[in-house]
C-alpha cells in the first residue's frame, strides 16, 4: 500500500482481478458440481498430455501442457475474451461422442508453430499467418487432436474417433464470425491449459465446449468406471466361489499338525528347506530400477519407426510434362516424338506416393535406367505441396 493509505494503481489491479476469478468460479459452480469439474479437469491432463507428446516429437522441442483452469464463458461475451485475432481449430467428434469443440491459440503461438513445423527455428515468425503457415498448422493439431483422441479412447474404454480438425484466422470482435463457431450453445466452458514450447512459447490454449457435452463426458466416464468396477466384482466372486470348491474339509487337530511339520522339514528341489510365510517374507527385498527414460524414449521411436518400416511406397520419376490438344493425340503414330517441358540434362523429379520429395539425375545401370538423388525437398516445400 502507498502513502497515506492510498491503493496503488497496481493494487486495484490486482483487487479486481481477484473479484473477477472469485465472480468466474461461483458462476461454473451453477454449471458443474466439483465431481464434475474434477473430472473434466483429470481428461484434460491424459488427452492433452498426449498431445503434448505428439507436438513434441513434430517441433523437436519440449512441449508442456500443465494442469487446466476451468471457467464459463457466454457465445455474446467471447468479444472480451479474446479481443484479438486468434487462431481457431474446429474439432468434430465423429464416433463415440456427438459434437464440436473449439481450441483457441494466440496468431503468434500460431506462427511459431508454423515456422518450427517447417525447419525454421521459431525465433522470428511471421506476423501474418498465410496458407502455407495455416497448412503447418493444421497438421500440427492434427497429430495433437488424432493422439488425444486416443488416449480418450482409452480413458473412456470405447473408440472415440475425430475429422480432421479444421484451422481459421478468428476475430471474435465480429459478429458474423462469432455465429459461424459450430458450437450452437450459449454458455460454454472454457478450458485454459498453459502451454510451454521450448523458450519459444510461454502461453495459453483455450478449449471451447458445450457445457452439455462436459457432462456427457462425464457420465459417460462415470458409466465406463461402474461397469469396470462390476467386471471386478463378478471376476472377484467367482474366485471365491472356485477357491471355496478347492477348500479342504477341517480336519481333526493331530491329523493338520502333522502334515504342516513335515511341511516345513521337507526340500524343495534345488535343496532348500520350505520355511512358512513369515520366514519366507524376510528374504524380499525392494526391487531397485534403473533409470530408462531416455533409453525407453529412444527405443519407443525405434519401435515405432519400425512399424513403418515395411509399408510399401510407391516411388515415380517424372521426366517431363507437356499438354496437347485432343487433335494432337489422335495423331500420334509409331515414331511420332513428344516435345516435353524439360531441357537435356535437367534434374528430373522423384515423387513418392505423388509427392515429390526430390531431384535427381538419371543413370544407366547395366542394361536399366536409374536416377541417382541430387537434392531433397525440404521440410517447408513438402509441406507447401500438401494444400
Amino acid at each position: 500500500m502507498g502513502n497515506d493509505q492510498m491503493l496503488s494503481q497496481e493494487e486495484i489491479d490486482a483487487l479486481l482481478n481477484n473479484q473477477n476469478d472469485e465472480s468466474g468460479n461461483d458462476e461454473i459452480d451453477s454449471y458443474l458440481s466439483t465431481v464434475e469439474m474434477d473430472a473434466i479437469g483429470e481428461i484434460g491432463n491424459i488427452s492433452f498430455g498426449s498431445a503434448a507428446t505428439a507436438l513434441s516429437e513434430l517441433l523437436n522441442q519440449k512441449v508442456e501442457i500443465t494442469t487446466p483452469t476451468l471457467s464459463v464463458v457466454k457465445r455474446s461475451g467471447l468479444q472480451e475474451e479474446f479481443p484479438h485475432p486468434h487462431v481457431a481449430i474446429f474439432v468434430k467428434y465423429t464416433e463415440g461422442f456427438k459434437g464440436s469443440n473449439v481450441l483457441v491459440i494466440r496468431t503468434k503461438d500460431a506462427s511459431t508453430i508454423a515456422d518450427l513445423m517447417m525447419g525454421g527455428d521459431g525465433t522470428s515468425p511471421t506476423d501474418e499467418i498465410g496458407e502455407m503457415e495455416m497448412s503447418a498448422v493444421q497438421e500440427a493439431m492434427n497429430q495433437m487432436m488424432g493422439s488425444a483422441s486416443t488416449s480418450m479412447s482409452t480413458v473412456f474404454s470405447m473408440k472415440i474417433d475425430i475429422s480432421p480438425p479444421q484451422v481459421e484466422m478468428m476475430d471474435f470482435t465480429e459478429n458474423d464470425e462469432v455465429d459461424s463457431l459450430p458450437v450452437d450453445n450459449e454458455m460454454m466452458l472454457k478450458v485454459s491449459f498453459h502451454l510451454k514450447v521450448g523458450n519459444l512459447i510461454d502461453s495459453n490454449i483455450m478449449h471451447l465446449l458445450p457445457i452439455e457435452f462436459a457432462k456427457d463426458m462425464v457420465a459417460q466416464l462415470m458409466r465406463s468406471e461402474t461397469d469396470s468396477a462390476s467386471d471386478e466384482n463378478n471376476k472377484g466372486g467367482s474366485m471365491d466361489s472356485l477357491s471355496e470348491e478347492k477348500t479342504p474339509k477341517p480336519q481333526d487337530p493331530e491329523t493338520k499338525a502333522q502334515p504342516k511339520a513335515e511341511l516345513q522339514q521337507s526340500k524343495s528341489s534345488e535343496g532348500q528347506y520350505l520355511g512358512s510365510s513369515s520366514a519366507r517374507s524376510r528374504d524380499i527385498q525392494s526391487a531397485v530400477f534403473s533409470d530408462f527414460e531416455e533409453t525407453g524414449e529412444i527405443q519407443n521411436e525405434a519401435k515405432n519407426l519400425n512399424m513403418l518400416f515395411d509399408i510399401p511406397l510407391q516411388v515415380t520419376v517424372e521426366l517431363g510434362r507437356t499438354q496437347r490438344t485432343v487433335k494432337d493425340i489422335l495423331r500420334l503414330s509409331p515414331g511420332s516424338v513428344i516435345e516435353l517441358d524439360k531441357l537435356a540434362g535437367e534434374p528430373v523429379d522423384i515423387y513418392v506416393n505423388n509427392k515429390m520429395i526430390a531431384k535427381g539425375e538419371v543413370v544407366v545401370i547395366d542394361e536399366n535406367f536409374g536416377v541417382r538423388v541430387t537434392e531433397i525437398a525440404s521440410q517447408k516445400d513438402r509441406i507447401q505441396k500438401l494444400q
